[in-house]
């Protein structure tokens, strides 16, 4: 993503947030748990810490079409919780995607407009927990032959 006035205050936020988030406090009981695809535990898992936010949820990531993942976003959001999303801005105009409708929930989503694709995979959660990996939080569409 270009860094513009525009977009400088949300970016240095977002990297304040993300880096707070890694960075665990030595006493506290931080914990690490880690979930495979197939099957759907890696999409309840990132189902259920977006449920679990109190505050706020930042997600950077490739695209978003998997409609239970978009529904708890969107249930957390009228809930009052920030939601902040950034993704491709090629991959937001794929078929099924949910970025359009989300941003016009009034979510607030961050395109990345360079050449290259912003291929990121991850979430913070509450300025404490970190949800990342290789799980792609979309769902092929199958087309009738």
């Amino acid at each position: 993503m270009k860094i513009t006035s525009n977009n400088y205050k949300f970016i240095v936020e977002w990297i304040k947030d993300a880096s707070n988030a890694l960075l665990s406090n030595p006493t506290s009981t931080s914990t690490s748990d880690a979930y495979f695809s197939p099957g759907d535990t890696c999409r309840n898992v990132i189902i259920q810490q977006i449920q679990k936010a109190v505050n706020q949820v930042q997600i950077c990531v490739f695209t978003i079409s998997d409609d239970p993942i978009t529904e708890a976003i969107l249930t957390s959001h009228k809930l009052g919780k920030q939601i902040r999303i950034i993704t491709d801005n090629d991959k937001s105009l794929d078929l099924g995607s949910d970025i359009e409708r989300m941003a016009r929930q009034g979510i607030e989503v961050k395109m990345d407009r360079t050449p290259n694709h912003m291929h990121h995979k991850f979430m913070v959660v509450d300025g404490n927990t970190v949800v990342t990996g290789s799980y792609n939080w979309t769902r092929a569409l199958k087309l009738q032959s």
